[in-house]
């Protein structure tokens, strides 16, 4: 860098501004040398006098005039340079180094004393000791605790959350063995089960009685809707229970019987109306293969079956009476209907009541006897009374009916029991 145009005339300087720049060079020169400048606190220090005070300054030592100015390198951050003045000897040019030079310590001195530096605004970060595992499930779980607590409030104050709906109550419906299709049409409404069953047990797309033989037109599903105990939801539609019914007897009613059926010579649909035949007359276990032997051997006899429980079937029909309980009349005994088999010949067009697994297997499994007659004990309990030959019949009905007349017309009454 230029120190200053030298070639512009000085202004003449005064005899302070002479002193100042002796003191200067002074200075420079001390620095130089590794002296302190006179009268400076290090100097003192040391132990060196003061310089003696004087009233006229000392005259400036001119330098030689030959001496040219040396090239001085000025480090950043060094004082502004001196500038050269015509008439008086330049200033020694003194490389000062970037690093200023190191402070001497004088054992003498005491130290400075040591100030605390100012609190920090911001605390210490402590060293936190780690949890146990234990403390830490705990933690996990209080928290768990919290957020529940809190979703549970929250959801007991939104109008918009509402209890899921209570399942309605089951009804246990009980079909009992040999129940006919308006039977159980009243069952399922004393249950509490919605529609009309006598509707909804005419035809299924479940099952279709012709697959069994039946012949088309078969007007209704009486016979498939098997017997047992049914847990439905109160208020139901009567059509889940026949759905039910008709799974049901497709599970009992399986390959096996049907075997049996083509081994007797009859289709499945014919096996079924013998098991209702057999449901409605049969009292005791005992006696439903029996039962099942008179119908098979009358059948092929071609003798009329005077099954009196197909014409109270055909009684129930023409008076709409779900049950008849009395004794069959004599005019009853020749109603017109195809389910009189005392003045028909063969089987009634479809079953009578829907018969349970037992009377199924009874019909398919007839017991190896050639009786062609029973009718019921006159003792009143429950067994019949079979024989081979109508005189043993007419014998044992005659003893029936007297004990009906001694009953006053009701069946007798058992007095084993």
């Amino acid at each position: 860098m230029s120190r200053g145009d030298r070639s512009r005339p000085g202004r003449e300087r005064t005899a302070a501004e002479r002193e100042r720049d002796r003191l200067e060079r002074e200075r420079r020169r001390g620095a130089a040398a590794g002296q302190p400048p006179e009268g400076s606190p290090a100097q003192e220090r040391a132990g060196a006098p003061p310089p003696p005070e004087s009233a006229d300054p000392p005259a400036p030592v001119e330098p030689p005039a030959h001496d040219p100015p040396t090239v001085e390198h000025v480090p950043a951050g060094s004082p502004p340079p001196v500038e050269y003045v015509p008439g008086e000897a330049p200033p020694p040019l003194v490389y000062t180094p970037a690093d200023p030079p190191p402070l001497e310590y004088a054992p003498s001195d005491p130290l400075p004393p040591v100030q605390d530096a100012p609190p920090s605004p911001v605390e210490p970060v402590r060293a936190r000791r780690g949890r146990s595992p234990l403390a830490r499930v705990a933690a996990v779980l209080a928290l768990a605790a919290v957020i529940a607590a809190l979703v549970a409030l929250l959801s007991s104050h939104d109008p918009k959350h509402v209890a899921p709906p209570a399942p309605p109550p089951v009804v246990k419906v009980l079909i009992a063995e040999g129940k006919t299709r308006a039977q159980i049409a009243e069952i399922a409404a004393a249950d509490g089960l919605k529609g009309d069953y006598r509707v909804a047990s005419r035809s299924s797309p479940l099952l279709r009685p012709a697959a069994y033989g039946a012949p088309h037109g078969t007007p209704n599903l009486e016979g498939f809707l098997f017997p047992a105990t049914y847990d439905m939801d109160k208020g139901a539609p009567v059509s889940r229970l026949v759905e039910e019914q008709l799974v049901a007897f497709q599970e009992n009613f399986g390959v096996s019987v049907i075997a049996r059926a083509h081994a007797l010579h009859v289709t499945p649909y014919q096996l079924l109306i013998v098991a209702s035949m057999v449901e409605r007359e049969a009292q005791i276990p005992g006696d439903r293969p029996k039962i099942a032997a008179v119908i098979y051997n009358r059948l092929a006899a071609g003798m009329p079956l005077g099954i009196d429980a197909s014409i109270y079937y055909a009684v129930e029909l023409a008076s709409g009476i779900a049950t008849y309980t009395h004794e069959l009349t004599e005019a009853q005994l020749h109603i017109d209907s195809p389910y009189n088999t005392r003045t028909h010949v063969g089987l009634p067009p479809t079953p009578i009541s829907n018969p349970g697994l037992a009377s199924i297997e009874a019909a398919a499994h007839p017991a190896h006897v050639s009786y062609l007659y029973y009718v019921a004990g006159a003792d009143g309990c429950g067994e019949q009374v079979f024989s081979r030959t109508l005189a043993e019949f007419e014998a044992n009905a005659a003893a029936y009916k007297a004990a009906v007349a001694r009953a006053g017309g009701h069946p007798p009454a058992c007095k084993h029991k």
